[in-house]
């Protein structure tokens, strides 16, 4: 089952082209791998896949529902972590979840087993009463992936989920993120290549606000192709391999 495609998205801002007729297609238990360097166009890629950014051209469905025709059925299928969590800082993380829980209309009946999965599995068992503000930046991202999966979408959206953590805290992240890859779609947003190596099948690189990149990991593998000199050739040179 496809759960997400974008045919020729496209987006300007006044005369400046940020994202130029971008294509996707992503499958349940798929992982892509968005990578690009800076300003390479992966965020505002990001916001108009997740309904957040209207794109200028091109179409988004999820689920084979039309995300600008009919954008509160198709987000149902989506969860989003920007590169930002958009946490409150004074909530406990129940108070917090129990929050988002809501603004996804998980019903009522259902509420507590839903906050005491989502903690369960992105490890918040234990931290429950405690002030977001308080947490470590580990434990705010795993809060933050806890309210994008709380709904359980066929399709998780990470923007640049491990930045600013330590390795042990990366580590745990990405342990988290192939759990989810099990059972979602999911695209992880990045410019850090051994992350994208460590948990994702698939591969589009991004430069200039086009695609320059799309493979699987497997074979890059077959190809014997090296992932950072790729990266390296392809954001530097602006040359195209692959099957965007």
């Amino acid at each position: 089952m496809i759960t997400i495609s974008a045919h020729n998205l496209s987006r300007n801002f006044g005369a400046h082209t940020a994202v130029r007729e971008i294509n996707l297609k992503l499958k349940r238990g798929e992982v892509l791998g968005f990578l690009g360097p800076n300003g390479a166009g992966k965020t505002t890629t990001m916001r108009m896949l997740t309904g957040n950014l209207a794109p200028s051209s091109g179409s988004v469905e999820i689920c084979g529902v039309d995300l600008l025709d009919n954008p509160r059925d198709a987000k149902t299928h989506i969860g989003y972590l920007p590169e930002t969590p958009p946490l409150y800082q004074e909530l406990t993380v129940n108070e917090y979840l129990r929050f988002a829980a809501k603004l996804h209309r998980v019903s009522a009946i259902n509420l507590l087993s839903v906050l005491d999965e989502v903690k369960l599995h992105c490890g918040l068992k234990d931290v429950g009463k405690y002030l977001i503000g308080s947490l470590s930046k580990g434990y705010r991202q795993r809060v933050g992936i806890a309210q994008a999966i709380i709904h359980n979408p066929d399709v998780v959206i990470l923007d640049e989920p491990t930045v600013g953590l330590d390795p042990n805290q990366v580590r745990e992240i990405l342990s988290l993120i192939r759990e989810l890859g099990a059972k979602h779609s999911v695209i992880l947003s990045t410019h850090i290549l051994p992350v994208v190596e460590s948990v994702c099948n698939q591969i589009q690189i991004m430069h200039q606000g086009q695609l320059v990149f799309n493979d699987t990991l497997f074979g890059l593998k077959q190809k014997e192709i090296n992932l950072e000199e790729m990266f390296a050739q392809l954001t530097l040179n602006n040359q195209t391999l692959g099957n965007p």
